[in-house]
């Protein structure tokens, strides 16, 4: 029964509701698979690295330059804490407990499943040209104006806009680049000049760092340096949106907001 001073619609008009008007979630693409299976294959090699790593030196806490360094050399420097190994004069009256062999073990292991992963994103990356689309910053990246204010906001704490959430800013592309192509084959290379078959096999790429304690405190420092990466990353990563960004990492999409009318 029609009610009274109704009209009669027809089936095709539309009447906007609350609902059309509310901004809806949509998914973009954002990285490729072989992207989000490297850096999960890498953050767990890196974990196992740096956890051995820290067992490894507390074994030996002194670092040396040159070719030979031993318990009665004086050392370059020394980190203020106590050794696994009592002949290490470190100054503590104990020592704590040895973890050095199964360390030293899982360290190389996983070291070269890092490098093979690490071989396998930078040839796929070369042939699908994801560093020049995404890690190769443009004239406009590279201004100062670009770059200090890439470098200002997340001291301020300020949430990137989703536009720029999109993509790289140009400080980020550097540091990436930097970290793709310096620091981690400048690891690799220090951590395998300390092995006796490495620099039997090629002598020379341990000269040119200056001798297998050499390559230890080299090796030792740019770990250092993928640490501090490590924590900023994480830290704009948090800025960033944690959830989205880790979602975006293990599922290749991310969460954009768009209105309808």
């Amino acid at each position: 029964m029609a009610i009274l001073g109704s009209a009669q619609l027809p089936p095709e008009t539309c009447i906007p509701s609350r609902v059309s008007t509310a901004p809806v979630t949509k998914l973009a693409p954002r990285h490729p698979a072989l992207v989000r299976a490297t850096h999960w294959i890498t953050t767990i090699c890196f974990f196992a690295l740096l956890l051995t790593g820290i067992e490894i030196v507390i074994s030996h806490p002194r670092f040396y330059w040159g070719e030979t360094g031993t318990n009665l050399t004086k050392p370059l420097f020394q980190l203020p804490i106590p050794s696994s190994r009592r002949l290490v004069p470190t100054g503590y009256g104990y020592v704590l407990p040895d973890q050095n062999g199964w360390s030293r073990a899982l360290h190389f292991e996983a070291a070269w499943i890092a490098v093979l992963t690490g071989l396998l994103y930078v040839i796929s990356g070369l042939l699908t040209r994801h560093f020049r689309k995404d890690l190769v910053p443009s004239k406009a990246d590279l201004s100062w104006r670009a770059l200090l204010t890439s470098f200002a906001k997340p001291l301020r704490f300020e949430r990137p806009s989703a536009a720029e959430a999109s993509s790289y800013n140009g400080l980020q592309r550097l540091t990436y680049l930097f970290v793709i192509f310096v620091l981690f084959p400048l690891v690799i290379w220090s951590g395998l000049a300390m092995s006796l078959g490495f620099a039997s096999a090629f002598p020379w790429s341990v000269t040119l760092l200056g001798g297998r304690q050499s390559a230890r405190t080299i090796h030792f420092f740019v770990s250092l340096a993928l640490v501090l990466f490590l924590f900023v990353h994480v830290a704009m990563v948090c800025l960033a949106g944690f959830w989205s960004r880790t979602g975006a990492m293990i599922t290749g999409r991310i969460g954009t907001r768009k209105d309808h009318t």
